[in-house]
């Protein structure tokens, strides 16, 4: 399957119901700063500047689903605690059905991560989960039974969300579900369920190498149509009726790779619940696996930077989905060229110094200003074109990477999240005269200007037009 075929596969996905039941918890993630040593201990000072509140556990992996594409819906007993409200909250933001039992007198577990200079510097863990209460036993069950979804991704992390009366509901019901995905620290108290797919770590099958050998015993002795034995950065290997198969990883650091066996697991449920061949589908979720360590915080791969890494062409992507490719690709060594406009009337001149600018750097970045942000700038009369068409015209060029649309008359915000290593604009001036010229360079980046094709610029086809108009209207 070539792929353009893998990327039709997102389309064919879109919209499938999945249900995630399983263990639960709070990633929260603290960056910092740490410039000086304390004198109370060897130990660094940190200087906290932002945090982001994660789901994890079972819930990173409906977040993966949602952010794919699928309608997620999770099923899970969490404490009626602030860390289970923050949990609710992030699902919310997540777009993931919350079907959680909340517990009083629980407590849902957090994992603080501190990261200085892209380092994990130190872990703080709440502890929490433990034997589920006969009554949230109950519930769970009925939540279960009353599940409409014929696709169900198991997430047994061993917090005790999933005590033996849930196991032994999901072995008696499985031919409930059209296809079933299993993830588990443990794998033996599974061994009855006969999982579509399962995607353990080499470490978790407690099994030596070689991993093609074990991912085959794995197949016979749980009845698995597929299994993946991930290999963190030497990717995984696949094994499935036709043969086993290997994916490629590229190297990550280690802050960067917490739930990116979600983000395989989530893409690999998709795509064979799509109807996608296992090898191909062995492929699309590595490349989500390395869209998702990418991102900031616990792993979270979004359909449109998939699209782009499978098809290597222009996308329309959200800020946050170019947060995240821009730090894979930074990750990799490119060199981050960002330039804005309306680009109404797509011409020879934006096409010219387009070229320029992606051949100055790895990766080109265009923002567009939107249908109202064109209005306030050029007037009740523009654009000509709605942003739709613009983004699609801008997206078919070669040059273009990623495409993504701004509302705001100043790209500034923009930049300061994608802190390009290089801002280029179009015009004949010198850049001290580019407005954004100063923000780029205190963040650390370079300005230029390219000329436009003399004579051809969007103002003067349309006056064109326009007067040719006013000269054939009688």
């Amino acid at each position: 399957m070539d792929e353009s075929r893998q990327a039709a596969a997102l389309d064919a996905w879109d919209g499938l119901p999945v249900l995630v039941v399983g263990d639960v918890m709070v990633d929260e993630w603290r960056f910092a700063d740490a410039e000086r040593v304390s004198r109370e201990a060897p130990a660094p000072v940190l200087t906290l500047r932002r945090h982001r509140v994660c789901a994890g556990g079972a819930g990173n992996a409906a977040a993966n689903l949602a952010a794919l594409g699928a309608r997620a819906a999770l099923a899970a007993v969490v404490g009626a605690d602030p860390a289970g409200e923050r949990l609710a909250a992030r699902l919310a933001a997540d777009r993931v059905e919350d079907r959680t039992i909340r517990v009083r007198g629980r407590s849902t577990p957090v994992k603080r991560r501190f990261l200085a200079s892209g380092q994990i510097v130190a872990r703080e863990d709440e502890a929490g989960g433990g034997p589920l209460p006969p009554s949230a036993v109950r519930a769970l069950l009925d939540t279960l039974d009353r599940a409409p979804e014929r696709l169900l991704v198991v997430a047994d992390y061993g917090l005790g969300g999933l005590p033996e009366p849930v196991r032994r509901w999901l072995v008696r019901h499985r031919d409930r579900f059209d296809l079933v995905a299993l993830d588990a620290h443990d794998l033996r108290p599974w061994r009855d369920l006969a999982p579509t797919v399962m995607a353990p770590s080499l470490a978790e099958t407690g099994l030596a190498r070689p991993a093609d050998a074990v991912a085959r015993r794995l197949r016979g002795e749980f009845g698995a149509e597929v299994v993946a034995v991930t290999l963190g950065s030497e990717g995984a290997v696949v094994a499935g009726a036709d043969g086993t198969y290997t994916t490629r990883a590229a190297p990550a650091p280690e802050a960067h790779t917490v739930g990116a066996g979600d983000a395989y697991l989530a893409a690999m449920t998709l795509a064979l619940a799509a109807g996608v061949p296992v090898e191909a589908a062995a492929e699309v979720a590595q490349a989500a696996a390395a869209v998702g360590v990418a991102c900031e915080g616990t792993c979270v791969c979004d359909a449109e930077p998939l699209r782009a890494a499978l098809t290597g062409r222009a996308t329309l992507v959200d800020p946050d989905g170019l947060d995240r490719i821009v730090r894979r690709r930074r990750a990799g060594g490119a060199r981050v060229v960002f330039t804005n406009g309306c680009f109404d009337v797509l011409h020879r001149g934006h096409v010219s110094y387009l070229r320029q600018a992606r051949e100055l750097g790895d990766l080109l970045v265009v923002a567009v200003n939107s249908d109202a942000g064109v209005r306030r700038l050029k007037g009740p009369g523009r654009p000509v074109v709605p942003v739709e068409d613009r983004v699609a015209v801008l997206a078919a060029l070669s040059c273009v990477d990623h495409v993504v649309v701004f509302e705001e008359e100043s790209p500034a915000a923009l930049i300061e999240r994608v802190r390009p290593d290089l801002y280029v604009k179009g015009g004949d001036y010198p850049p001290e005269l580019v407005p954004e010229a100063a923000l780029v360079r205190r963040l650390g980046g370079e300005v230029r200007t390219l000329g436009y094709v003399p004579d051809r610029s969007t103002s003067a086809i349309i006056d064109r037009i326009r007067s040719q108009h006013r000269e054939f209207t009688p």
